[in-house]
């Protein structure tokens, strides 16, 4: 295959001659191979401006699973052009650490810095070929600061409603962005904005005293680019007054005419946690310092992990890189151990987790109990999720290979049972053990102790929650295959959300159906089924033994969510995948979204409408 030339590469290095490549060279060629996928990287958020502007729902679809899988080809490329040009794999230890030094001064001045050092990792770990790498030849630790870097064109903008009015404000941050669509009706959704602000400020505790003043002082700043992600484009801002910020977010959507309409207003850091969960799609976002974009969303967020940000601005491999350093710096700040996980244990996997750490750690057995799966079959169906939609409902996950941790903090029991059920992805050394093949996810409590726990009222938000997960992973043209509680978690917003991946099929795969009546008593008593059963069939009827044992459980389910049962309701949701159909499922609840119908909540809006003109 041809390898296209580089963005910014003249190509001036030599081609391996007898004599020795210079360390230099090397390193030039890895920063120009990060530099085309950064490239890429952009074109992508780029283009996806154009595809909303146009409605192009299924090519942001496309354009969000095929980023996904650019990081991996362009060091795929780097590697096989230094292999070519250099001969890389021959070069000796000392060589890497003198490439390594030579990479730093090409990084003083770079606006990714510190993507380009995990670029480099990544392909001198693939060159090198080693499980276990010497610190001297990968960036361990950040060599480049990036806290207060920011492109020529500032990272956010600001405006000023004390001087400028705050609907004047608003109404230039939003035309700012330059979108290649007029708005349906623009100063209609400015005056939603500003009702809804005012609105949500005065029914907080600390300022029902007094209202809320637009300060002297007061500013709004946003991101400079939108963040694009399935049929939605968002502007990320804070509000400051007095001293205090107040995280925003305001979903754009494109109507079937080709205008623009603001959606809602997202005014708390609930909302924009929900916003950017783990459970969903990662943004397409132009950035040319993506370090400063994530110093502005940690002041929103002040509570999410750099590396979940990065992952979630598209980065995923820069959230990993961070998030093994941060693992790292905790153990060594730590002293628990790693424990199985509570909760039913599952046939595909062996779960542990370290209660000091919010997160569980996942390893495939050896011996899966279960007709035709198989470890590459549990990977593939990982991918899938990774690569899919997952509209809020399904969990993000972190792959690695060859993790080293010390024996000491584990638990006896998890050895053993590593030792018993994946003893191929195990290695014991002495002090340390080494895990061949993990994956890491997000801890959640799992549906079924939930359920065991709740009072009333959380069973029904529970039970409805589970019966919503089944619809919008449906919708999403996903069938979870196994659904029983234990398979879903609850995180820390309440929300519902499925982690166990290894029999999910695409619903257009599926086939669902009624059990068709026995031909006569015997066929009916009998324990094997009268009829033919195709590998995909599928019969929602049978679900309810399963699922609804609870008497409690089974009315809530019942009342909210009864059609899950029938096989008509899922054969409708495979039309609509099959047909090609992207559902709308929202990022934010329905009370964020403008355009009430309820007449009491109308009343409501317009007397927030008119307190909102006689204070800005």
């Amino acid at each position: 295959m041809m390898l296209e030339a580089y963005p910014g590469d003249t190509l001036t290095v030599q081609p391996a001659t007898a004599s020795a490549p210079a360390p230099n060279d090397v390193a030039q060629a890895i920063l120009a191979g990060f530099e085309r996928h950064y490239a890429l990287f952009r074109y992508c958020a780029q283009r996806a401006k154009t595809l909303f502007e146009n409605g192009d729902w299924h090519g942001i679809q496309r354009l969000n699973r095929d980023r996904i899988e650019y990081y991996d080809a362009r060091v795929r490329e780097c590697v096989a052009r230094l292999e070519r040009m250099f001969h890389a794999g021959g070069l000796p230890d000392t060589f890497w650490q003198q490439a390594k030094q030579e990479y730093l001064p090409l990084l003083a001045d770079h606006l990714q810095p510190e993507c380009a050092e995990t670029f480099f990792n990544s392909v001198s770990c693939k060159i090198l070929q080693r499980e276990y790498f010497n610190n001297d030849f990968i960036f361990v630790r950040p060599a480049v600061a990036a806290e207060f870097l920011d492109s020529a064109r500032p990272s956010y903008r600001s405006y000023y409603p004390a001087t400028d009015g705050l609907r004047r404000s608003l109404t230039r941050m939003l035309a700012d962005y330059g979108l290649a669509a007029p708005y349906e009706d623009l100063p209609r959704d400015v005056r939603r904005i500003v009702a809804a602000a005012v609105r949500d400020l005065r029914q907080r505790p600390s300022r029902r005293i007094g209202g809320f003043r637009v300060d002297p002082d007061c500013q709004i700043h946003v991101l400079s680019t939108l963040f694009f992600r399935n049929k939605g484009a968002y502007v990320v801002g804070r509000l400051v007054n007095a001293n205090t910020i107040y995280p925003f977010a305001i979903p754009l959507l494109r109507t079937a005419a080709g205008q623009l309409r603001v959606d809602g207003l997202l005014f708390s850091s609930d909302d924009l946690a929900t916003l950017f969960s783990f459970t969903r799609a990662y943004f397409l976002v132009d950035m040319e310092a993506p370090a400063s974009y994530v110093s502005f969303l940690r002041t929103l967020l002040p509570n999410k992990a750099k590396a979940e940000l990065y992952t979630m601005i598209g980065l995923q491999k820069q959230g990993k890189t961070l998030f093994y350093r941060d693992f790292l710096h905790h153990l060594r700040h730590s002293d628990d151990r790693f424990i199985i996980a509570p909760g039913i244990k599952g046939m595909v996997m062996s779960v542990f987790t370290l209660p000091s750490y919010p997160y569980v750690f996942k390893v495939i057995k050896d011996r899966i109990a279960k007709d035709g799966m198989t470890r590459e079959t549990v990977k593939r169906k990982y991918q899938m999720v990774k690569l899919h939609d997952r509209v809020g409902r399904m969990a993000d996950t972190w792959e690695y290979s060859h993790v080293a941790l010390p024996r000491a903090r584990f638990d006896p029991a998890v050895i053993d049972e590593l030792r018993s059920l994946a003893p191929s992805l195990l290695e014991e050394q002495g002090d340390t053990i080494v895990i061949r093949h993990v994956y890491i996810e997000r801890r959640m409590t799992p549906l079924n102790l939930y359920l065991q726990r709740a009072t009333p009222a959380q069973m029904e938000h529970g039970v409805r929650e589970y019966g919503n997960a089944i619809r919008e992973l449906a919708a999403a043209n996903i069938f979870p295959g196994d659904m029983l509680f234990k398979n879903f978690g609850v995180t820390r917003l309440g929300r519902i959300v499925f982690y166990d991946y290894d029999e999910i099929q695409p619903m257009t795969e599926m086939r669902f159906r009624r059990i068709p009546p026995a031909p006569n008593e015997e066929a009916e008593m009998s324990g094997e089924p009268w009829y033919a059963i195709g590998p995909n069939d599928v019969f929602p009827e049978e679900f309810a033994p399963f699922l609804l044992g609870d008497p409690r459980v089974r009315a809530i389910f019942m009342h909210h969510h009864a059609e899950l049962l029938d096989a008509a309701w899922w054969e409708a949701r495979r039309g609509s995948s099959q047909r090609g159909r992207i559902e709308d499922i929202f990022p934010y609840d329905a009370d964020r979204r403008f355009g009430l119908a309820d007449t009491a909540a109308r009343r409501e809006y317009h007397a927030a409408l008119q307190h909102a003109n006689a204070h800005s």
